[in-house]
């Protein structure tokens, strides 16, 4: 999938997709939905430190300048685990599972 290729990261030649770019590609709107989905996949996440990172993320705000947030630096393995607890009824996460499930 074209679309997951373009949001792909590399860090010292290891690959990694920030979830909240994954939100998008998966076609989530509103990063508590999306939260709800990541926090299913790593409840049956064996080894779940090492696929689900936790970062924080510096955002421009209006009020106050900057502020921080919540982002995970997932592995493949991860975003196919959380593909796996997303709407199938969207065609983004079809292909997604596919595109992982594939790879891995």
């Amino acid at each position: 999938m074209d679309e997951l290729e373009k949001i792909k990261h590399i860090d010292d030649g290891k690959e990694y997709w920030l979830a909240r770019e994954l939100m998008l590609v998966y076609d989530y709107k509103e990063w508590r939905n999306f939260d709800k989905v990541i926090n299913r996949a790593k409840s049956n996440c064996l080894d779940y430190n090492k696929h689900f990172r936790i970062v924080k993320k510096r955002i421009k705000t209006n009020k106050t300048g900057w502020r921080y947030i919540n982002d995970y630096k997932l592995t493949r393995y991860a975003c196919y685990l959380i593909s796996l607890y997303c709407d199938i009824r969207k065609d983004a996460i079809l292909n997604a599972q596919s595109y992982f499930k594939n790879t891995l």
